[in-house]
């Protein structure tokens, strides 16, 4: 028998590794042990354990019958990091020598951790966890936002504000690097004539870790505290600091924990400094001249941009660069005028310094994130290279891919589990494991698809309630309104992504009338559901937000189009369980990939997007829908017309009758065959686990020895 406190030992070993993340068994287990105390503490099972009684967890664990799915639990935990028969160990044992070191702004891992704002976060997330699962080396960095993103508040008017709480970080799975005596360990990063102090927090991800550096700490000036509190927020001279310290004291941080790189992963150009800093420490260790060592960490470097958009590319006044960075400058004993050069995005450009620039100018693998995205990227940045055939721009494309076990239903999980085999989740990326997806019946899908759409309609009607409470309904009308919300067998489409609006959230809004005539059909009734966060100082997201938000109040769309506020990852997750259909329609080429769309497929809900991001190379004919239309038009008025046609007519003609044509036993048979479809063509294509092995053997694996591909 386990004494209580050991049994309370290994659930705190649970806990502190965000493996629990991705294994619904073990979050299961503390929501079993009190499931009010786990939906207040926001699904965070260190905050659990630090509220609940000590002595009501030993009494509900042994009425429950739950101490040996802990202890199960916390072996299943233990072999797994210990296993050496693992794919890196097999494929790329290499790299086992020397980590790669990813520097990311965020890293979106579960919604208890606030440390994302959207796809570029998570995708990180998803990295890192698939990294682990294939025990690759990856050693994360990134900032810790003790403010987090903003909470999204929809006011009766629908206007978005931002709200930032505060969160109590000593409640997080994060341990703080102290020194032998128990002091808070600080590295010193230089900007300017100034210092900034950084503690080093980490966190475990499985079999990789995560650095975080926080600048709220003693010796720091009150406007030096606040450099790490918030993700994305404040003006430039707030963001310069801010990726000053990701990649220079990102840097020093891992050499503090002893952490030799062997690979430096920029994903995306917020942390471009990280790789000046490790050509400066090169030029220290071994004595050797700028060129010399720029080559040397640039033969060991891959960049990741992600943004076909030029605006999200981050630039910074030259004065303000040379401000803060002069130092670095003397440091790798350059000239004002070759330093600069690193950021300049063309001769011309003698105002601004580009961190995408700098990046794609010091790492010599640079990749796009879909196919598409790819030639958009060699085309945006071509000047880098004006001796160059566009085709010949040394910017490649590694597709995307998510996490299954983090985005895929857990009912679904185990019902595939008797089709596919018991270790099936290990085998996400293997082409043949989905083509047995034949042997799942149509019944089997069509149900499990009916109690994740009554799971979300649920989910819905229930933040909908609360959301009507906070602005001042009464709590039985409020509850009254949200029963009336969405029909369980109605197409349900979804739309949920940051609102910037290259992304036209309102596209399908543009001839009222023709939807009206969707939405009155009683026969084959309609409904949407929407979230998503405009960025604080986009007043034209946020301008859409408030039309759709409009819109969910007038007739005939009442009731069956809805905003959910505060979009985060438990909001997502539900959205991509739970919808019929998944709608992506941005202004071509402007998605760099949509990473949404591939967790969606992961749940058999089918896709109806343009032809752009991952969809332009996913798409076969029967695997989704598509939105066609000729273009891109010179004119976004024309265009925006086209596309809204288009999406109309595949609605009128394509998706909604597929889905109402039921059989004699009132299921939709050639739409549940195009999720079976979708599910052996994308389930596989598209996992994290495949985009990570494609990183290792064409990235990093060359990276780490030294080869340079110019």
């Amino acid at each position: 028998m386990e004494t209580p406190s050991d049994l309370q030992t290994k659930l705190w070993s649970l806990a502190l590794n965000l493996w629990w993340t991705w294994h619904p068994e073990v979050t299961s287990l503390f929501r079993d042990l009190d499931p009010e105390l786990w939906e207040v503490t926001h699904h965070n099972p260190v905050a659990f354990l630090k509220a609940v009684d000590s002595q009501n967890l030993e009494e509900r664990a042994r009425a429950h019958n739950l101490s040996s799915r802990i202890l199960a639990a916390a072996r299943r935990l233990e072999s797994y990091l210990r296993s050496d028969n693992t794919w890196c160990a097999r494929r790329a044992g290499m790299l086992k020598a020397r980590p790669i070191a990813y520097f990311s702004a965020e890293f979106g891992l579960h919604e208890a951790l606030p440390l994302y704002s959207g796809g570029l976060g998570v995708l990180a997330g998803d990295h890192l966890k698939s990294a682990s699962d294939l025990d690759l080396p990856i050693v994360g960095v990134g900032l810790l936002y003790a403010r987090g993103y903003f909470t999204q508040r929809i006011d009766e008017d629908g206007w978005q504000s931002e709200e930032f709480g505060r969160t109590d970080i000593t409640s997080l799975p994060l341990e703080r690097v102290s020194d032998t005596d128990g002091r808070p360990v600080l590295v010193e990063i230089r900007s300017g004539s100034d210092i900034i102090r950084a503690g080093i927090w980490k966190a475990r991800v499985g079999r990789c870790q995560l650095v975080l550096l926080d600048t709220d700490v003693e010796g720091n000036s009150p406007d030096q505290r606040q450099i790490t509190q918030r993700l994305y927020w404040g003006d430039q001279s707030t963001r310069i600091l801010q990726e000053i310290v990701l990649g220079v004291g990102g840097l020093q941080a891992l050499r503090h924990l002893g952490i030799r790189p062997g690979v430096y992963h920029l994903n995306e150009g917020h942390s471009a400094f990280a790789l000046l800093e490790a050509t400066r420490m090169e030029m220290e260790e071994n004595g050797c001249s700028f060129g010399e060592a720029s080559h040397r960490i640039g033969t060991r470097s891959v960049f990741t941009t992600h943004t076909p958009v030029p605006a999200g590319h981050d630039r910074f006044p030259v004065a303000m660069v040379t401000e803060h960075l002069g130092w670095m400058r003397d440091a790798l004993g350059i000239d004002e005028a070759t330093f600069l050069a690193l950021g300049r995005e063309d001769a011309t450009d003698t105002e601004r310094f580009c961190m995408t620039a700098l990046a794609l100018r010091l790492a010599h693998r640079a990749n796009g994130v879909a196919a598409v995205h790819g030639d958009v990227s060699r085309r945006m940045w071509a000047k880098l290279w004006p001796e160059r055939e566009v085709s010949a721009i040394p910017i490649g494309h590694v597709t995307n891919g998510v996490h299954t076990r983090s985005w895929m239903a857990p009912q679904l999980e185990r019902a595939l589990e008797r089709h596919l085999g018991a270790d099936w989740t290990r085998r996400t990326s293997h082409r043949d494991l989905w083509q047995h997806m034949d042997k799942v019946s149509a019944a089997e899908i069509w149900d499990n698809h009916r109690l994740l759409k009554a799971d979300l309609i649920n989910f819905v009607r229930g933040r909908f309630t609360r959301q009507e409470e906070r602005r001042g309904t009464a709590s039985d009308e409020a509850a009254s309104r949200a029963s009336d919300l969405l029909d369980p067998e109605a197409l349900t489409l979804g739309f949920a992504r940051r609102f910037a609006t290259y992304k036209r959230a309102a596209l399908i809004f543009r001839d009222h009338e023709r939807l009206s005539r969707l939405f009155s059909d009683t026969d084959r009734p309609l409904q949407i559901v929407f979230a998503g966060k405009a960025h604080p100082r986009d007043d034209g997201g946020k301008a859409l937000i408030q039309e759709i938000f409009r819109i969910t109040k007038s007739d005939p769309f009442r009731g069956r189009i809805v905003f959910i506020e505060d979009y985060d990852i438990n909001v997502a997750r539900h959205l991509v369980q739970g919808v019929d259909v998944w709608v992506n329609n941005p202004v071509r080429p402007e998605e760099a990939c949509g990473t949404s769309g591939m967790k969606a497929a992961l749940n058999g809900v089918l896709n109806l997007s343009v032809l752009d991001g991952w969809w332009a190379e996913a798409y076969d004919g029967k695997n989704g829908f598509v939105i066609d239309s000729p273009g891109p038009h010179g004119d976004p008025e024309i265009q925006d017309a086209r596309d809204h046609d288009a999406l109309l007519s595949a609605l009128e003609n394509e998706v909604i009758p597929l889905f109402f044509d039921r059989d004699e036993s009132g299921m939709p048979a050639a739409w549940i065959e195009r999720v079976r479809w979708a599910f052996m063509t994308l389930a596989w294509r598209y996992s994290a686990d495949r985009m990570v092995m494609d990183y290792a053997r064409t990235r990093y694996l060359p990276a780490a020895m030294g080869n340079s591909c110019e």
